[in-house]
């Protein structure tokens, strides 16, 4: 390419970049029509939505905002449990575009507090046309057992709020072990499928606990079912039901489970995660499934929360 030819392409550049200014209010626009339309469907599927103990829980699921199908369930819960204070607060969030609480302050108007560890994450959320448009207010933290009990009291939330929502990717069981003075009517705890039911078990604490550095496979981290009915049971908490792919455990406090909304078994939700999210030694996705995910972290180790045992997640599986 000759010399010459630089100067023409940095204006051609020039156009391009000005065109996609002048279209980005037009696209920024556009995105809030389509969360209307998305909200308006969401109401439209929670009037839907009738009361049967029979069913599983995942079988109310429907997406608005929520990962998978939380938004479904939460709507649920909340329109037939006896709900005293309309608050939530929920953490690992990143921006809170894709978060099972968003849903829920856009269309029933709770008051919300987010915390994420990313500076970053917080900035954008700030800068969203529903942060100033909602009773949310966030803040930015690595959270850890030791401060996240005094990251929660800046909410100004009476500690009987409405949900708590915990998902951070790493020490999630010991940090929810340390809010002891909180009672959410409903908490929501993100589950690692991949060390199965056989034991109760989490990864061990480290403050600095991060997963994308923890293991290549990107499938260390949290802590299984078990573990948090085991922690929840000794709270007064009552396993109501996962959702769908198996990620998201929901509990209730136990005053408030009725005849539309029942504990279940353990045993009733276990099964094996829809999803494959593990990586290779250069971040690619291997699609790994099933016992093969343990495998593939087999020599890492893990912490029985009942009787305080360490092992690692091949002995998970014998």
């Amino acid at each position: 390419m000759a010399k010459t030819d630089l100067p023409e392409l940095d204006a051609i550049m020039f156009i391009k970049l000005n065109r996609l200014a002048e279209a980005l209010p037009m696209l920024l626009k556009l995105d809030r029509h389509i969360d209307a339309i998305k909200i308006n469907q969401g109401r439209i599927l929670t009037q839907m939505q009738r009361p049967d103990a029979t069913r599983p829980l995942w079988q109310h699921e429907f997406k608005v905002f929520s990962q998978w199908g939380e938004d479904g369930i939460i709507q649920f819960l909340v329109n037939h449990l006896q709900v005293a204070n309309r608050t939530f607060i929920e953490f690992g969030v990143e921006d809170f575009a894709e978060s099972n609480c968003r849903f829920l302050l856009m269309k029933d108007y709770w008051s919300g507090f987010v915390i994420d560890g990313s500076a970053k994450n917080i900035a954008r959320l700030r800068t969203s046309y529903f942060y100033w448009q909602h009773q949310l207010t966030s803040k930015a933290s690595f959270i850890t057992r030791e401060n996240v009990a005094t990251l929660l009291d800046e909410s100004g939330f009476d500690k009987e709020l409405g949900i708590l929502s915990v998902d951070i990717d790493g020490v999630d069981y010991h940090v929810l072990e340390a809010l002891g003075q909180w009672r959410p009517a409903i908490l929501i705890v993100e589950y690692n499928e991949a060390f199965g039911t056989q034991r109760p078990v989490t990864v061990p604490y480290d403050p600095m606990f991060v997963r994308q550095e923890k293991h290549v496979s990107n499938q260390y981290w949290g802590a299984n079912l078990p573990a948090f009915c085991h922690l929840a049971n000794q709270r007064g908490y009552a396993l109501v039901g996962v959702n769908g792919v198996a990620s998201n455990a929901f509990f209730v406090r136990r005053d408030l489970l009725n005849e539309h909304v029942r504990e279940v078994s353990l045993h009733s939700c276990s099964r094996q995660a829809n999803f494959r999210d593990s990586r290779g030694t250069n971040g690619e996705l291997t699609f790994l499934s099933g016992s093969s995910r343990a495998l593939a972290m087999a020599d890492m180790p893990v912490v029985d929360v009942a009787t305080g045992e360490s092992m690692t997640v091949g002995a998970l599986y014998g």
